[in-house]
């Protein structure tokens, strides 16, 4: 089966096509990939997800599957809307 893993920076995004064996699953497709040793990420740590949708590594995969690596937040979210809310109101 074919997949693509995929991890996006700021200034570029990596992208690798794998053929992969059937009932291949999403932390194997990461591994062959060598993604996470290229940008120094630990496998271990990743977050991954197929299409869009948060998936652990042991997720089976199927034929055109996109594995995406999610870099860590910045900031939690729910605190980045607390801050602009709090800095609308002094303005």
């Amino acid at each position: 089966m074919r997949v693509e893993v995929v991890y996006a920076l700021a200034h570029a995004q990596d992208i690798v096509a794998l053929d992969l064996a059937e009932g291949s699953v999403a932390g194997e497709a990461v591994a062959a990939s060598g993604m996470a040793q290229r940008h120094g990420l630990a496998l271990a740590a990743l977050r991954l997800a197929v299409s869009g949708k948060a998936v652990a590594p042991g997720e089976r995969l199927r034929d055109g599957d996109r594995v995406e690596l999610l870099r860590p937040l910045a900031m939690d979210p729910k605190e980045r809307r607390r801050r602009r809310a709090r800095g609308a109101r002094r303005s």
